[in-house]
């Protein structure tokens, strides 16, 4: 059963600012002297009657500005932590947890409503909402997640996942995994703009990762002739990078990847 504390309570000038944080360690206060819990639950916890959580698909991935609330520098429990400008090319290895019940149905850091039962995340520093692509280290199993939430304070953790995400990741029972993640960046279309305008590189976009080598060649032929382009298959360490391209241009890339995702290849992105 994990432990966690997802929220701290900070007091001033007569108001009160919500930063969500997450972790594993049953010791972590859950409130300051003087306020009061804002949950019903003193422990997180498995939800008692879970939908069918494999039937939930990955998070995908599209241009979102920024919110106005949750992305300002901010101290939890006497650190402080920097927001990042930006989620483009962002990488980080560590050990992934997740939250459930307790936090259910609250609000996260940028307004929203937390919902166990979607791709979600928290992270301490990334812009909120931004799309990161989450790998299992332990079994290769892949998630892709939309970070809308702060935390998981708790020393080597580097990401808090949803009930569903920790689900697709294969860690529930375990409560942790060493995970490697990675922002999948998606501009506005005012950055696509200007980048056409400067672009003359050739681009690849990733669609699948496999151990099956003959299944990664099977979808390269099926996807060459569905889209009228060439293809190649990256291997190492055991896995095989099903890659699309070379591209010229990225506003063409950009096209190819939009309806990749919208035809049955969500986990699909451009490869940096």
């Amino acid at each position: 059963m994990l432990s966690s504390f997802r929220y701290i309570l900070l007091a001033a000038c007569c108001s009160a600012f919500l930063f969500g944080c997450s972790s594993n360690d049953s010791s972590s206060p859950t409130k300051k002297t003087g306020s009061k819990s804002r949950y019903q639950m003193a422990d997180d916890r498995y939800p008692d009657d879970a939908p069918d959580v494999s039937l939930v698909k990955n998070a995908q991935p599209k241009y979102e500005p920024y919110s106005r609330q949750g992305n300002r520098d901010y101290t939890v429990l006497g650190k402080s932590y920097k927001v990042l400008d930006t989620g483009k090319g962002f990488k980080e290895q560590g050990h992934a947890s997740w939250y459930g019940s307790k936090f259910h149905g609250h609000l996260t850091s940028n307004g929203e409503t937390y919902d166990m039962y979607t791709m979600s995340a928290a992270h301490k520093n990334l812009p909120l909402p931004s799309y990161v692509k989450v790998t299992n280290l332990d079994n290769n199993k892949q998630i892709i997640v939309r970070v809308n939430d702060r935390g998981p304070f708790h020393h080597g953790r580097v990401i808090d996942l949803s009930y569903a995400g920790a689900y697709h990741l294969g860690m529930l029972a375990k409560g942790t995994a060493r995970v490697a993640i990675e922002t999948v960046y998606v501009p506005s279309p005012e950055q696509r703009v200007i980048s056409d305008l400067k672009d003359n590189d050739n681009h690849f976009i990733q669609v699948a990762a496999s151990k099956d080598k003959l299944r990664v060649n099977m979808l390269a032929r099926q996807l060459e002739n569905k889209y009228s382009v060439s293809s190649r298959v990256s291997s190492s360490n055991g896995i095989h990078r099903l890659q699309l391209g070379p591209i010229k241009q990225i506003h063409l890339t950009n096209k190819l990847l939009d309806k990749l995702q919208a035809e049955g290849y969500p986990q699909s992105f451009i490869v940096p």
